[in-house]
């Protein structure tokens, strides 16, 4: 296959913690190699219930907290703003900021929205699918924010998020971030490097 046919899909959902780690770097590593990228958004949390896997309940506070320090860590190494903790966890509202994560695919906007989202979300702790995060970050897009979340509420939507959802479980994805190339599968943030490679063969 010829690399301008081929793609890295991004298959993240705004909810995952380590998915930081990724769409803060993801645009210059995408500009620097030249990468054809497609970001697909879809409901993790649905996934996970399905398969009773809870990662990071607030029963394993060891390995929460593992977590925590684990993306800091990462984040050092990248190069990238490193968290300061708490950050609010986990989020209530996921769903809505993955339905507008959509809305974004279609409408071009989706990286900087991912970018902005999760900053607002790890650095100014204002959690992602709240209110507080939606303002400040439609504010730096200049996108008009009640009307993206007037669609981003509609049925047709909704049902989009679960079609993707679905879409993805039959692809065998299990967690957040995801990439995927050609039929190739490389699950999580510190596999992004794999997926690159994979897609330059």
């Amino acid at each position: 296959m010829n690399k301008e046919k081929k793609k890295i899909d991004l298959w993240f959902s705004i909810g995952s913690t380590y998915t930081y780690l990724t769409v803060t770097r993801i645009k210059d590593i995408v500009k620097k190699k030249n990468i054809n990228l497609n970001l697909k958004p879809f409901n993790v949390r649905s996934i996970m219930i399905e398969m009773d896997n809870r990662p990071f309940p607030p029963s394993k506070k060891i390995k929460v907290d593992h977590m925590w320090r684990d993306i800091q860590r990462r984040a050092e190494i990248y190069k990238i703003v490193i968290p300061s903790l708490p950050v609010p966890y986990p989020l209530k509202n996921m769903e809505l900021a993955n339905q507008i994560a959509l809305l974004g695919v279609n409408e071009g906007w989706c990286l900087e929205y991912l970018e902005l989202t999760y900053h607002n979300w790890f650095i100014n702790k204002l959690p992602a699918g709240e209110d507080e995060n939606f303002i400040l970050t439609f504010k730096k897009l200049n996108i008009n924010y009640e009307e993206i979340k007037k669609k981003a509420l509609t049925n047709e939507v909704k049902n989009s998020l679960i079609e993707q959802t679905k879409i993805a479980k039959s692809k065998g994805i299990f967690g957040a971030p995801t990439f995927i190339v050609e039929k190739e599968l490389f699950w999580g943030d510190d596999r992004f490097e794999d997926a690159i490679k994979w897609y330059n063969k």
